[in-house]
């Protein structure tokens, strides 16, 4: 028997919930390995299983300088390209190439900018989202910098730049970066990426336990422990049956 679940009072009694039964949530930042992992995943499973136009993904903002109080440290990011890279080396992965004074130094700026393309489609969000990172990842662009983040949005060609600029310029998503970061405070949300479906059911670093060696973050390197790429279909397929027995 399907239950319908009544969205509304399930996302105000937890802002890190989605709001239609049609969407998964995904906590993250755009400067993280797992992340970039995690979304590029995502994309190539909902596409192999015929779900483009039956779930949606909400990105929402989990900005590790806030939460971290510094930068995202390049030697830590920088450890972990070669071991999450060769989980999916499809993603596009890259040691960055550019000089160190065009690394970015924040990545607040782009994750106010998937949160503005939202009010044109979450379509246009999903998309402006994956292209950021293809641009940090693959390209090595500074995706701090205003003019990068406006023209990798026209190459989506999806994205209406001039409504993301007017958007961006007025700092109309900046509250909506911050009340992301606030959800997901003290432990609520516990990594980047987190993925959250409607039912309540959530995954942290879908499939992929990890530890770190010789040191922390930026010291020593991670080694990954297990990964299992097939929790892409489980979340995918419950987040469609959702969607489905809610309509």
């Amino acid at each position: 028997m399907t239950v319908s679940i009544d969205l509304a009072a399930v996302a105000a009694d937890d802002p890190r919930l989605p709001v239609r039964p049609d969407t998964l949530v995904v906590f993250s930042d755009l400067n993280c390995s797992f992340a970039h992992l995690a979304v590029h995943r995502l994309h190539e499973a909902r596409h192999r299983l015929g779900l483009a136009d039956v779930v949606g993904f909400d990105h929402r903002a989990f900005p590790l300088e806030l939460f971290n109080r510094t930068v995202n440290e390049r030697p830590g990011v920088d450890s972990e390209v070669a071991v999450v890279g060769a989980l999916e080396p499809d993603a596009g992965w890259r040691l960055w190439q550019g000089p160190d004074w065009r690394y970015p130094v924040t990545m607040l700026p782009a994750l106010e900018a998937v949160q503005a393309a939202k009010a044109q489609s979450l379509r246009a969000s999903e998309e402006l989202d994956r292209a950021l990172r293809r641009a940090f990842w693959v390209r090595h662009r500074c995706i701090s910098l205003r003019h990068e983040i406006l023209d990798i949005a026209g190459e989506t060609g999806i994205v209406d730049v001039a409504d993301l600029t007017g958007r961006l310029d007025r700092g109309l998503a900046r509250a909506d970066v911050i009340a992301q970061f606030e959800a997901a405070r003290e432990d609520r949300v516990n990594c980047s990426p987190h993925v959250f479906l409607a039912d309540r059911s959530n995954y942290a670093n879908p499939g992929v336990r990890v530890r770190w060696v010789n040191g922390e973050f930026g010291v020593g390197f991670p080694v990954i422990d297990a990964d299992d790429p097939s929790i892409y279909d489980v979340i995918l397929g419950r987040a469609a049956e959702l969607a489905r027995s809610n309509n």
